[in-house]
């Protein structure tokens, strides 16, 4: 990640998994800018880690993720563990049809935002769930 503004220790953590690179570092970099604390994974078993590791405030995922589980099979492993339960999970997808965004949300995620997604209104819904 190459953001450049300085992100107070404080601020709340956000762990994005995302296998595609230029997607990752493209959010990460609005995220910092934003004032978030960011932490990238590209697979699903590194989320997992992460997520029990670094606790984060919230975590952002997408459905095609590869090298294992998906991003919602992804999700149920965060919302079946009690380490990992609380952490609000928001799937950020092109997946749109095929029941695709349904089942995320049988998975326990707590919002879909389709792709193309703006950094912008990721970074409204992410202090929304940060919010409650």
């Amino acid at each position: 990640m190459t953001a450049k503004r300085a992100v107070n220790e404080s601020a709340p953590l956000v762990l994005i998994v995302e296998q595609d690179q230029s997607t990752r570092e493209m959010y990460a970099e609005f995220l910092a800018f934003s004032g978030f604390r960011v932490d990238l994974a590209e697979y699903a078993d590194e989320a997992v880690e992460k997520a029990r590791t670094l606790r984060p405030s919230i975590i952002t995922t997408s459905i095609g993720l590869q090298k294992g589980d998906d991003g919602c099979a992804l999700c149920e492993r965060l919302k079946s563990d009690d380490t990992t339960r609380a952490i609000p999970v928001l799937v950020v997808t092109a997946w749109a049809m095929g029941g695709h965004v349904e089942r995320a949300k049988r998975a326990g995620c707590d919002a879909v935002l389709l792709k193309p997604c703006a950094p912008t209104t990721l970074v409204a819904e992410i202090r929304k769930h940060l919010e409650r």
